[in-house]
């Protein structure tokens, strides 16, 4: 890569970019050799058919000794390493190529002299221009490069890692003596353009104590990408687990795989792999916090070649995360009751607020008075609890019975905070069935 320097100037920077060779790849027609001397249709020819073992006795078949009058050996490939196409030869860059984003940006520069004099104390500079930053590669001010000769060039290898996505500029800058000791200024700009190798999608689903996450990394890169790293850092108060669909298959291979871990393949131009965590509340202090932030991944990969990439995801966030400040659970519920007998209901309360709260009121809601309810209470109509201190819980059972047979639905468990007045969600309806004696 190269830019027109400005005005006249005895300097020149050329720029080239270091990255690694690709395999050449071969793809010759290859084509038996009696097609030379015969045409396609020589087989159909009876006569000509029998002179092919006289002919070409290689051409029989090494089994049976007989000629062979199929096409099919036609375009056999002698040696199994020719299915690849591959020669064994490696082709240096041949173009700037794409840049992407977490990809390490080597590039090798030369300041010539194409004057018929010598240049001296000359003072170089090297930086990366984005639309957010400036970042010096290469300064030489405390040590200016004492001369460069006619004809000769000084050269020098900076690397840079792509942190950023769009428009960049290389600056290459050159202050140096002109041959008549006039101090001149010399500046060039190498732009280029830096893409996004991936795309990362992603899911969340909250079923009941855990959030799921579902992350689908695409490759948009013209090259097979193979991936080290995918894992995902939780943010604090969170706990995660990788669930694979292979989890079930033998301890040792499991181990085996953990110490021998191979990398996943994602295939060139819109390959595509899936990855599932489950993630789950690791502290009491996280149900006071109301953040939705889940954490990032952190994904590393290698081309073909073994060039690395990596890259680090924003923030992911989960559902808004909803709390009230007492929260009411079911810990456990028979599956099967009989009808009007007694069954008891295991539930907890939680104070999930910085301060004591209650005492409290359960009880369970009417709602339509003109609808007879399945489900009822045994005994005292509502159950005090005293009170709870904070970030605590208290579990207590309700008495109930049924007065209908089949699937019943037990509908408006309510709590009612007596020092607040105030009437909190009733819990979600819960099922049960219910048989005869």
């Amino acid at each position: 890569m190269s830019s027109t320097p400005p005005g006249p100037h005895s300097l020149a920077f050329r720029v080239m970019r270091l990255c690694r060779p690709s395999f050449h790849v071969d793809s010759p027609l290859r084509v038996d050799p009696l097609d030379l001397f015969t045409g396609e249709d020589f087989f159909d020819d009876p006569v000509a058919a029998s002179q092919l073992p006289i002919l070409f006795p290689q051409n029989g078949n090494t089994k049976t000794g007989e000629p062979d009058l199929t096409y099919h050996n036609r375009f056999e490939l002698q040696s199994p390493i020719d299915a690849m196409g591959l020669s064994g030869l490696l082709v240096l860059p041949q173009a700037f190529g794409a840049i992407y984003l977490g990809e390490a940006f080597c590039t090798y520069i030369s300041i010539n002299n194409s004057s018929n004099f010598e240049v001296r104390d000359v003072i170089i500079k090297a930086e990366i221009q984005t639309e957010r930053q400036r970042l010096m590669l290469l300064d030489t001010t405390k040590a200016p490069v004492e001369s460069i000769r006619s004809g000769g060039r000084y050269d020098f290898i900076v690397e840079h890692d792509v942190k950023e996505l769009g428009a960049h500029t290389l600056v290459c800058t050159a202050l140096y003596s002109d041959g008549d000791g006039e101090r001149k200024y010399l500046p060039q700009f190498f732009k280029f353009i830096v893409a996004n190798p991936l795309s990362v999608r992603t899911k969340v689903r909250s079923v009941k104590e855990s959030t799921f996450l579902e992350a689908c990394i695409e490759n948009h890169t013209k090259s097979n990408l193979f991936m080290d790293q995918v894992e995902f850092e939780p943010a604090q108060h969170w706990s995660i687990a990788i669930l694979n669909a292979d989890e079930h298959s033998s301890e040792i291979n499991c181990r085996t795989r953990e110490i021998f871990k191979p990398p996943i393949l994602i295939r060139a131009g819109g390959g595509i792999h899936n990855y599932l965590y489950q993630l789950r509340s690791s502290s009491a202090q996280m149900k006071s916090d109301r953040s939705n932030i889940l954490g990032k991944l952190q994904i590393t990969w290698r081309t073909n070649l073994g060039e690395p990439g990596r890259l680090q995801t924003q923030q992911i966030l989960g559902s808004p995360i909803v709390r009230q400040d007492i929260e009411l659970q079911i810990l456990d519920i028979p599956s099967l009751t009989v009808v009007e007998r007694p069954f008891l209901v295991h539930l907890n309360l939680k104070n999930q607020t910085g301060g004591n709260r209650g005492p409290f009121e359960v009880w369970l809601s009417q709602g339509d008075p003109h609808e007879e309810k399945a489900i009822i209470v045994n005994g005292v109509q509502k159950l005090v609890l005293a009170q709870v201190e904070a970030f605590s819980s208290t579990d207590f059972q309700l008495n109930l019975i049924a007065t209908r047979l089949g699937v019943q639905k037990i509908t408006g468990i309510m709590v009612l905070d007596m020092s607040e007045k105030k009437t909190y969600n009733p819990l979600l309806d819960l099922e049960i069935f219910v048989d005869s004696d």
